[in-house]
């Protein structure tokens, strides 16, 4: 089964690869590794999902909203490589919460990410990572999420 058809199966949908919101590219290839710009959980008419997260109650949105960047970030991947199977390892990826600085649960929510790239993509999808807290996120968003991905030749 292709990677897009685990996402199907999974009972979720690609959205579109959405162009950047300022000054910068979405991916750099440099070898047969891609570097993805910081993602969001942003929707398909362009805005984001917001928030702070503040306490336990928080976790279940949040991992969605992690889970919806993860989404956005193989969007990417299939725009700047045709196919997700073209993937030979997520690397790394770089989870920040916007968080209250009293919550400390970071890695239950980027679990969304790597929970669903590791469903995707199986092994391939298993990768060192950071899940860290931040005081704030570009538009407010509740969590951005950015990899490095290595791809196998066209």
């Amino acid at each position: 089964m292709s990677p897009e058809e685990k996402i199907e199966a999974l009972g979720l949908k690609l959205p579109p690869a959405l162009p950047p919101r300022a000054n910068y590219v979405s991916y750099r290839r440099v070898g047969d590794l891609l570097f993805l710009a910081g993602h969001g959980p942003r929707l398909p008419d362009n805005t984001y999902r917001l928030g702070k997260i503040i306490s336990e109650e928080d976790i279940p949105r949040a991992y969605a909203d992690s889970q919806l960047t993860a989404l956005n970030m193989l969007a990417t991947l299939k725009d700047a490589v045709g196919e997700l199977s073209r993937i030979e390892a997520i690397v790394r990826i770089i989870g920040m919460v916007n968080a209250d600085p009293t919550f400390t649960l970071h890695p239950k929510i980027i679990d969304g990410c790597s929970n669903l790239l590791v469903d995707v993509l199986g092994d391939a999808g298993r990768h060192a990572r950071a899940a860290v807290g931040v005081s704030s996120l570009p538009n407010g968003m509740t969590v951005e999420i950015e990899a490095i991905v290595q791809i196998s030749a066209a």
